[in-house]
């Protein structure tokens, strides 16, 4: 499931009465551009009185990272609905891109909450320009500066098949 961040634009067909409508604009992560103007008329529909069949889609934009090669810590608040009722969260993630931080998220909520796709609705996704601002502990272990990650009990390769000591691997 590759992600990608799109940008929606809709508004409600124009009428007599009100010959401009309003343009509502949406941040939407999805699949495709099919995906992500289905969701959009899903929240439209939600949060204003406006559906399908008397709306309008004025644009749709594919939103490219700016920085992909970059590794960047990413916050993210969500309302999920579970078995037991509807919940806000605020989880944090370290990708390279908002898109993968929110494939992470739904890989994530998958494995600890079992919350299907359809569940998950994503309000906010924030990147964190300071380190100051990370909240949790298993992103904050990552930002110490000269991180490194020893490897223990490394095993030298032989040149022959039978060798006459015993490797020493500490």
């Amino acid at each position: 499931m590759g992600l990608k961040e799109y940008q929606v634009v809709g508004r409600h067909l124009p009428t007599a009465a009100e010959p401009a409508p309003k343009l509502y604009r949406m941040r939407i992560f999805a699949i495709n551009d099919v995906v992500a103007k289905s969701r959009f008329w899903y929240f439209l529909r939600k949060l204003k009185k406006v559906k399908k069949a008397n709306g309008e889609i004025v644009a749709v934009n594919q939103i490219a990272e700016r920085r992909p090669l970059k590794v960047k810590n990413f916050g993210v608040w969500i309302r999920y609905d579970s078995r037991s009722g509807t919940h806000n969260m605020y989880k944090e993630f370290r990708e390279l891109t908002r898109a993968d931080a929110v494939k992470s998220l739904y890989q994530d909520m998958a494995a600890r909450h079992r919350a299907r796709f359809r569940s998950i609705h994503i309000l906010r996704v924030v990147e964190i320009a300071k380190a100051d601002d990370v909240r949790r502990p298993y992103i904050k272990q990552l930002l110490t500066p000269k991180l490194r990650f020893p490897l223990p009990r490394r095993v030298s390769k032989s040149r022959s098949v039978f060798a006459a000591h015993r490797p020493t691997t500490f």
